[in-house]
């Protein structure tokens, strides 16, 4: 039986147009800007300074604490600012830009082609090479991956779920890691298995990408490394965290939670090759894979893309902006991010842009709520997106998290199965961050 989460969720189409277009590097040219903030926690602090010379790599800004992660400069060349750039939203915010000269990289980088199967680190020492290259989730969040690996006192991981389901439509970088760099990818699972002391990993796909199953699959029947691949059945958010571990393993994460709550530890496909790279090629993560896509873009791509390249240059890279476009999103339509600069550049985690034409961007118009209660039956974390979105409006907090405001996931199944086209999640997203803000001020008493 393919397996799925329980509740809520909905069936948007695939739109996977570009899963046929492999992976090509794109080569670093111009100037790059790489913020000090590209995860979650405290911004990167600079060691380099104005005038430097730097190669692909190199370290320029070390993480600021436990919940931050290094910056390595994805090019070589000389740093002409540090400064405030603007990003996607065009908000200023501190980077480092380089002007790339050449492309030399360290030369403890190993850029052969093998593919290094035995692990020779002890855990510790993995934990802290993932540290030390920078390496976040790739799956949206950016949050830094050592700390996934390091739970804290009285909480103990028994399993990996490599999150592979790749539900968002358009998005194809994580299908292409898989059919492309399966053999490097399991290595990055072994190399999480043996940082977290376990024996058990799942890796879940859905089952619109068979070609990918069927490959990791036959790689992993010539030996049982505890590690299975597992079907799913094709519903959005199937990559959600609590989904996917509900999915998988048919354990809960509780209101509040955390997935080592449950037992597990959740890491993306994206996430496991950087750690390969990272543990196995001395290589930081400085560069990611991006889904260039849209209907009425000239054509599909999967680009492997250095961190600050310009959105503007990947869309020239895709055959240019169409006329028609009317909105571009950094991620999917689901849960990315509509940008107003499309001179920002990349960041660590950007998985996709997304070119949409105009008649497709627009919403409809808002009507009255109708009672009907489909954002409810849509909503995978049980909540009641039409109350939520009611008491943000009259800025009722204390009702907002007594009624579990902070569990939402942002996931847009309610904005997507509501017929009246009410704009609930806008609101709740405001109302979600005042309860936060307001349980991180009582924490901090």
């Amino acid at each position: 039986m393919i397996k799925t989460f329980k509740r809520g969720g909905v069936h948007p189409d695939d739109c996977k147009l570009s899963a046929d277009a492999a992976i090509v590097p794109v080569a670093p040219e111009g100037t790059v800007q790489i913020f000090l903030a590209q995860h979650i926690g405290a911004p990167a602090v600079p060691v380099v300074a104005k005038g430097d010379k730097v190669k692909a790599g190199q370290l320029v800004a070390k993480a600021a604490g436990f919940v931050s992660a290094n910056i390595h400069s994805s090019v070589s060349g000389t740093v002409t600012m540090i400064d405030k750039v603007a990003d996607h939203l065009g908000v200023r915010r501190d980077a480092i830009v380089v002007k790339v000269e050449g492309d030399e990289w360290l030369e403890s980088i190993d850029r052969s082609p093998d593919t290094l199967t035995e692990i020779r680190l002890s855990p510790e020492e993995i934990v802290r090479k993932i540290a030390e290259a920078g390496i976040v989730g790739l799956g949206g969040a950016a949050f830094p991956s050592h700390v996934k690996l390091s739970p804290p006192p009285g909480k103990t991981a028994e399993c990996l779920v490599v999150n592979a389901a790749e539900c968002e439509p358009y998005l194809t970088s994580d299908y292409r890691v898989m059919t492309e760099h399966a053999e490097e990818l399991l290595v990055g699972v072994r190399i999480l298995m043996k940082a977290l002391k376990i024996r058990r990993a799942y890796i879940g796909i859905e089952t619109n990408k068979p070609k990918a199953i069927e490959r990791l699959r036959s790689l992993l029947a010539a030996e049982s490394e505890g590690i299975t691949v597992v079907p799913l059945k094709k519903k959005y958010p199937q990559g959600g965290e609590k989904q996917l571990i509900q999915a998988i393993t048919g354990r809960e994460v509780p209101s509040g939670a955390l997935p080592v709550d449950a037992g597990v530890v959740v890491h993306n496909v994206g996430t496991a090759l950087a750690v390969y790279e990272a543990v196995q090629k001395n290589k930081p993560l400085m560069e990611n894979v991006v889904t260039v896509t849209g209907k009425h873009l000239s054509a599909q791509k999967n680009l492997l893309v250095r961190v600050g390249t310009p959105v503007s240059r990947l869309i020239e890279i895709a055959g240019g902006l169409p006329e028609s476009t009317g909105k571009i999103i950094l991620g999917g339509p689901m849960m990315g991010k509509a940008i107003s600069n499309i001179d920002a550049p990349t960041q660590k985690s950007t998985s996709a842009i997304l070119l949409m034409h105009e008649s497709e961007s627009r919403r409809g118009q808002p009507s009255a709520c109708i009672r009907c209660a489909r954002c409810v039956t849509a909503c995978p974390m049980s909540l009641e997106p039409y109350l939520l979105k009611r008491l943000a409006e009259r800025s009722m907090f204390d009702e907002l998290e007594s009624n579990a405001a902070h569990d939402c996931i942002e996931c847009g199944c309610c904005i997507y199965s509501c017929p009246a086209n009410l704009p609930l999640l806008d609101y709740i997203r405001l109302g979600k961050a005042e309860v936060l803000k307001r349980k991180r001020s009582r924490a901090a008493k």
